[in-house]
């Protein structure tokens, strides 16, 4: 029997959600999106995910891919999946990919935005961190470079985090006010540790803050132990805005 596999792009609000990967008696974004496929496709469908994004983070472009034994042209793929979606989560692409090809690992970058309000916005509330207090966005700049490169990032990652190493390579970092009001983070890496990014602002933060130095910021890298770190950053601050591959593996 032929095999049909699919590569598609998805954007999610995850404020209602306890995250990307399914959980027993929980609303999940992929329990969500493999319900739909089956629904279309009319057999069991289980996909993969670019990446385990935690309970309330949003995504602009998570990849995932599936497996099928029956095909679709890419139109109806999108318009039948978009229909049986809640509207909080939407396919924007779709196409044909390798059998082989798989989201999580063949991904080479991931690319992360977290998002801090300067001042109560109900408009932007569910999709960012209010910080009212003064910041020294310099210091957190300075912070911030010190981040490139390849580094052990135990200290800035869950106690709970299960892999082989703690390695992980940033090729661009920056804090940018991206609207007067609106203070961007935004970080490029080619893996991140669960809950890195998170902590790693809330880090950030205390140095804007002067709870901190960014002297302190550099020994945490050397340090690799959580308990020096700061806080977490709320969830809801952070988005997956992009991730890369190959475009050789790309091709069917």
């Amino acid at each position: 029997m032929p095999k049909y596999s699919f590569k598609l792009v998805v954007e999610y609000d995850g404020t209602d959600y306890a995250g990307w990967q399914i959980q027993p008696n929980k609303r999940t974004i992929q329990s969500e999106l493999e319900n739909a496929l089956s629904k279309l496709f009319q057999e069991e469908i289980s996909v993969n995910g670019a990446g385990r994004t935690d309970a309330g983070v949003h995504a602009k472009e998570q990849v995932v891919n599936f497996t099928s034994t029956k095909n679709r042209d890419i139109k109806s793929l999108i318009y039948g999946v978009n229909s049986l979606l809640p509207g909080s989560i939407s396919i924007i692409s779709a196409q044909p990919i390798d059998e082989k090809f798989n989201a999580r690992f063949d991904a080479i970058r991931r690319h992360y935005l977290y998002q801090i309000t300067r001042s109560k916005s109900a408009l932007n509330s569910r999709f960012s961190w209010c910080v009212q207090e003064n910041l020294n966005i310099s210091e957190m700049q300075q912070g911030s470079r010190l981040l490139i490169g390849e580094h052990d990032f135990q200290s800035f990652c869950s106690t709970q985090a299960e892999v082989n190493h703690y390695l992980c390579t940033v090729l661009e970092v920056y804090w940018r006010y991206t609207m007067p009001d609106i203070l961007t983070f935004y970080i490029c890496a080619n893996r991140f540790l669960h809950k890195m990014v998170r902590i790693l602002v809330g880090t950030m933060v205390e140095v804007g803050k002067g709870r901190f130095s960014v002297e302190d910021f550099k020994l945490m890298l050397i340090q690799k132990d959580r308990k020096v770190a700061g806080i977490t950053a709320p969830a809801k601050g952070l988005c997956l805005i992009k991730i890369e591959y190959d475009r050789n593996i790309l091709e069917v």
